[in-house]
């Protein structure tokens, strides 16, 4: 018999003209707004279960993490453990905690990050007081060609890149293999109201500059609403840490409205005008054709899995990563001698070799398992290769899977193994030992068959 009752809300989390813009390796400031940066939340609730699922067009919460899931349950009335907290992880939001050295004013931030708190707060209050009796369906679409890329290639000369010029000669083949599968859950609420939650993997970096945006999510976001009357969309995305939307080999109308940023990726707010009309047309196209079932019972499960860091060894040359972490701390970039990937890539090795240069030996992960009668979720705090993804999705029991990155914490790159034999510049700055994947892959199967006891 179904039980389900569903409740949302979105409210508005725009920060103000000035504050810093987190995303890439070098300083922004916010000078405008190209449209509204939105927090999402559902309330789900089943007998004497509710579970506050919340995204927010963020890059990421760090520092702020734990303090915004227990302002979201204390609003809600449940427990710390019973909220679902990810990011979108858009690049063209504002900081919530100072980070990578830039010489910015910290107040705005901190101002900035009460604000946030207390729209979260409101929005889980929302979605409560918006809890109705509702029905659930899933299906899986298909993005659609140009959306998604892998972004590590090996080069002809034998080394790999993330994200290498357009049309290099150098360019041999990719190192990964996509997963364009699009998980789509439809929840229709007993007063006409329809939220759509969509969960795909590719990094929601299509825009770049100083101008503050939701990205792609935001152009998903106001397609549909325009394309169906009361229906709501909210994104939880999926496995995408080597996964981006340039093609390096661009042909026909690939280069429309679009230019190559200082990254050599292919960015404007017309790249994330086309995918997000893409992805939502996805959704149009699967909207009437779910598989609705009937939800008796909704659980949640955490489990805090140890990973060994990727500490430096007595072969890396610390010295040097001393001088290049100095160097980009004071704006001196241009004394580094490397160029756009390049030179991102050797600042997160650097920063990583630093920060790690003392221990820790090991790092404690949460992974999020939910369940939502026989789909569920399984959340990891950070960003997994897609090959995480499609590993995890092979879980036996569940009618579907959606792995989610950034969730409930954020904690940077999660590489395959054979990605640190490789190079690229997820695994020449993560954090993590080479047998991160295998342990985050085991230990969230292992939580999604706990979860169905």
């Amino acid at each position: 018999m179904n039980a389900l009752k569903i409740g949302y809300a979105q409210v508005n989390i725009n920060p103000p003209l000035g504050i810093g813009i987190e995303g890439y390796y070098v300083p922004r400031y916010a000078k405008g707004f190209l449209d509204d940066m939105l927090a999402s939340a559902m309330a789900v609730q089943s007998g004497a279960m509710t579970i506050i699922l919340v995204s927010t067009d963020h890059i990421g919460f760090g520092k702020q993490f734990s303090r915004y899931r227990a302002a979201i349950a204390e609003a809600a009335g449940i427990p710390v453990d019973n909220v679902y907290l990810a990011c979108t992880h858009t690049h063209t939001g504002p900081f919530v905690s100072p980070g990578f050295g830039f010489d910015q004013d910290e107040a705005p931030v901190y101002a900035y990050a009460d604000f946030v708190e207390s729209r979260l707060r409101d929005a889980a209050v929302l979605a409560m007081n918006d809890l109705r009796s509702a029905r659930m369906g899933f299906v899986t679409g298909y993005a659609p060609e140009r959306v998604a890329y892998i972004r590590r290639y090996r080069m002809k000369d034998g080394s790999v890149w993330t994200c290498p010029p357009i049309d290099d000669p150098n360019i041999d083949h990719p190192l990964g293999e996509l997963d364009q599968r699009v998980n789509v859950l439809r929840f229709d609420q007993d007063n006409g109201q329809t939220i759509v939650l969509y969960n795909y993997g590719v990094h929601v970096d299509t825009i770049g500059g100083e101008l503050v945006s939701a990205d792609f999510p935001g152009w998903v976001r106001r397609t549909i609403d325009k394309a169906l009357d009361g229906v709501k969309c909210v994104y939880f995305p999926g496995a995408q840490g080597d996964v981006g939307s340039t093609n390096v080999h661009p042909t026909g109308g690939d280069m429309n409205d679009t230019e190559i940023s200082f990254d050599n990726e292919m960015k404007s707010p017309g790249m994330a005008r086309f995918i997000g009309r893409a992805l939502a047309g996805t959704i149009l196209q699967v909207f009437d054709k779910v598989e609705y079932i009937d939800v008796d019972r909704i659980n949640i499960l955490h489990k805090i899995v140890q990973v060994q860091s990727n500490k430096p060894t007595a072969e890396d040359d610390m010295e040097r990563a001393h001088l290049y972490t100095k160097l980009h701390n004071e704006g001196r970039d241009a004394e580094i001698p490397y160029e756009a990937m390049e030179l991102t890539t050797v600042i997160a090795e650097a920063n990583r070799m630093v920060r790690l240069e003392n221990g820790p030996d090991h790092f404690d992960l949460e992974l999020t398992a939910l369940q939502i009668g026989s789909v569920a979720f399984i959340g990891f705090p950070g960003e997994p290769f897609t090959d995480i993804g499609r590993q995890v999705k092979t879980a036996e029991g569940w009618s579907l899977i959606l792995p989610c990155c950034i969730v409930n914490g954020y904690h940077g790159y999660f590489p395959t193994e054979n990605a640190f034999d490789e190079g690229g510049y997820e695994a020449r700055g993560s954090s993590y030992h080479r047998s991160v994947a295998d342990t985050l892959i085991t230990n969230g199967k292992e939580l999604l068959a706990e979860l169905k006891k």
